[in-house]
């Protein structure tokens, strides 16, 4: 147990005094020094003894200061009696630590005496109210901005976001504050808008991280990286494929918010469509050669971790072949079609029982709208649960935020037929282990579309990792 003296006088005093009589965690005594009754009003408690005179009386002080003392507190309202009763201190103890309230910016070289400016408190409190600053914890750990408080606004590109979406290095997300409760995230934790997200990591990265939470919609590849990849195995695709890739890819480059568009080639083989590839090398475009892929997972996972991507692009063939790999990658997958890119007007999603497109949500029209495309969602229930209703809802919400056209498709047979024979549009689906685990001889008579996703091979698909 410690013994603590406070010299106080005043309303914040009155206030302080009010706050340690409340707090039943610290197991100190007190000994106050006032010299007005209105600064202990209900201050009743047996840890707390008080003493009325002028603490500026170096006698009266003298009296009741101990050696046992191991800090003094002084918070008063006259500068004349901060100085003296601190002068008074000193006389008492050199090496006493001292706290002392400073409204009037008093200079001192006293490596024991803690100035807490008032006023440089009451800005910074009231500075933490305006929007789209960085609230950062001051008197927890280090203080230096490694826990931050961000608030999500309702147009932030982590709305709709489960945590394990959200590439989180160096830097995490520890409790999620809504409806004035506090939530422990789980990877599969939603983020809702008007959520606060305490967060700890890298001060230097916590200011980036508040910065993406604030952006408006039209953020993406972000949260999930900052790079579009491009990965081109030579040994595979033929020329025409590889040229159908790159063009996709330039113009996913040209019209989404990444940084860097890199262009990974494995198995290279010598020939004209090589040339074109290094060709462009250049600016925000990086090419990168492996002539030797031994493991193609490690491989994978080296570049997720050094080149910050958020989207990967590859064709049919690598897809199919790498695809239990970029399930385990977590980041979107854009698989190209048969038809040129430039031809799409729609984004097509095909929502089924216990899906996971809500989830998802977010992302679609963060793309849809970055592309100007309109959204068609496909409400067909052959068996009548009518599980689609609360969807609807929530996509022509996001339909008026976005400032999107959502058109609700009710087909009365099978969609895919219908969506086989055309090349106008791009198709969102959950990355989940329906995709992951489904085939061709083990699928074809189930009514999943997630299973069924190979249907629709010919048509440019993407693929967004889901919690489950």
């Amino acid at each position: 147990m410690k013994n603590i003296l406070i010299i106080a006088d005043g309303i914040v005093a009155k206030h302080f005094l009010e706050r340690v009589c409340n707090d039943t965690t610290a197991d100190n005594n007190y000994s106050v020094v006032y010299y007005d009754d209105k600064t202990i009003a209900n201050i009743k408690t047996k840890q707390i003894k008080l003493h009325k005179f002028d603490p500026t009386s170096f006698a009266k002080l003298r009296s009741v200061f101990r050696d046992s003392i191991v800090e003094v507190f002084i918070i008063v309202k006259k500068r004349f009696d901060a100085i003296e009763s601190y002068k008074n201190i000193r006389l008492l103890s050199k090496d006493i630590h001292v706290v002392m309230l400073d409204k009037w910016h008093i200079d001192s070289d006293d490596a024991n005496l803690s100035l807490v400016d008032a006023n440089e408190v009451l800005s910074s409190r009231l500075f933490d109210f305006l929007p789209n600053v960085s609230v950062i914890a001051q008197y927890v750990g280090l203080g230096i901005g490694e826990i931050m408080e961000i608030d999500v606004p309702f147009g932030s590109s982590y709305v709709y976001r489960h945590i394990s979406s959200i590439k989180q290095k160096n830097w995490r997300i520890s409790a999620i504050y809504r409806a004035n409760s506090m939530i422990l995230p789980k990877p599969s934790t939603m983020i809702y808008p008007n959520d606060i997200l305490l967060v700890i990591g890298d001060p230097n990265i916590l200011q980036s991280v508040n910065i993406s939470i604030k952006q408006e919609f039209g953020s993406f590849p972000a949260p999930y990286g900052k790079n579009i990849y491009l990965l081109v195995d030579m040994a595979k695709s033929s020329s025409s494929e590889i040229e159908r890739m790159l063009n996709s890819a330039l113009l996913l480059h040209a019209r989404l918010n990444n940084n860097k568009f890199i262009i990974k080639i494995i198995n290279p083989t010598y020939s004209k469509c090589f040339d074109k590839l290094k060709s462009h090398d250049k600016g925000s475009t990086r090419v990168f050669i492996d002539y030797e892929v031994d493991n193609f997972k490690n491989a994978l996972f080296r570049d997720l971790d050094i080149a910050n991507i958020g989207l990967m692009i590859v064709d049919n063939k690598i897809f199919k072949r790498y695809k239990s790999a970029l399930y385990d990658a977590k980041i979107p997958i854009f698989k190209i079609g048969d038809y040129d890119f430039s031809k799409i007007k729609q984004s097509v999603i095909l929502p089924e029982e216990g899906t996971q497109i809500e989830k998802m949500s977010a992302t679609i029209f963060d793309i849809s709208a970055q592309l100007d495309l309109d959204i068609e969602l496909y409400d067909y229930d052959p068996e009548e649960m009518d599980i689609n209703d609360e969807l609807i809802d929530h996509f022509k919400n996001l339909a008026s935020m976005f400032k999107r056209k959502v058109n609700i498709v009710k087909p009365k047979n099978n969609p895919l037929k219908e969506l086989e024979s055309r090349e106008d549009i791009m198709q969102f689906l959950p990355f989940d282990k329906k995709v992951k685990n489904s085939t061709i001889f083990l699928s074809q008579f189930s009514k999943s579309f997630q299973k069924l996703y190979y249907k629709l091979n010919d048509t440019y698909q993407v693929f967004i990792p889901t919690t489950e």
